[in-house]
C-alpha cells in the first residue's frame, strides 16, 4: 500500500497521459522537485527493468538518484523504483483509469528508506515531512499536468 496517493480527471485519454508521465524530459515542466530524468543504456521508452537517472532539487539543495522501470503498461501504469547510493528510496508510481471526461490519474508514493535514513536524507535535501512535502508536491504535478494537456 502508498504511503500517499493524489488522484485527479484529466482530460485526454489514458494513452495520452500515459505519454506524458512517462517522458521524462517533460517531468521537470509539472513536478515542483523533480527536473526530469535521463534513459540509461541506450533506453527510449519505458521498458520493465530499464533504468534512469532523474535530477532533483528543493531551493539550492540538488541530487540525482537512479529508477528502475517496475510497471510499464501504456495507458494503464507507469511506476519506477528509486534508488540513491545503492540504498533503496521510494516506489512512485501513475496508474491510469478511463471515465467520464478523460482519465483518473492517481499518483502514488511509497517510501522504502530505513528510519535513519529518513532522517538523514531529510536534513540532506531539507525535507523533514517527506510525506506531507510529496503530498503537496503530488497535488501540483497533476494540476499542472491538466494544465499542459
Amino acid at each position: 500500500m502508498s504511503d500517499i496517493e493524489v488522484s485527479r480527471v484529466i482530460h485526454a485519454t489514458p494513452e495520452r497521459v500515459y505519454e506524458l508521465v512517462s517522458d521524462l524530459s517533460r517531468m521537470g515542466e509539472w513536478s515542483p522537485e523533480n527536473n526530469g530524468g535521463k534513459w540509461l543504456g541506450g533506453v527510449t521508452i519505458p521498458t520493465v527493468g530499464s533504468k534512469f537517472k532523474g535530477k532533483n532539487a528543493n531551493g539550492w539543495r540538488k541530487w540525482s538518484t537512479i529508477s528502475t522501470v517496475v510497471v510499464a503498461d501504456p495507458g494503464k501504469e507507469f511506476t519506477f523504483d528509486v534508488t540513491s547510493t545503492g540504498m533503496k528510496v521510494a516506489r512512485w508510481g501513475y496508474t491510469l483509469e478511463a471515465v467520464e471526461g478523460g482519465t483518473k490519474v492517481t499518483e502514488a508514493w511509497t517510501d522504502h528508506r530505513a528510519k535513519v535514513m529518513a532522517k538523514i536524507t531529510g536534513l540532506v535535501v531539507g525535507v523533514k515531512d517527506r510525506a506531507g512535502h510529496n503530498k503537496a508536491g503530488m497535488e501540483q504535478t497533476l494540476e499542472r499536468l491538466a494544465a499542459a494537456v
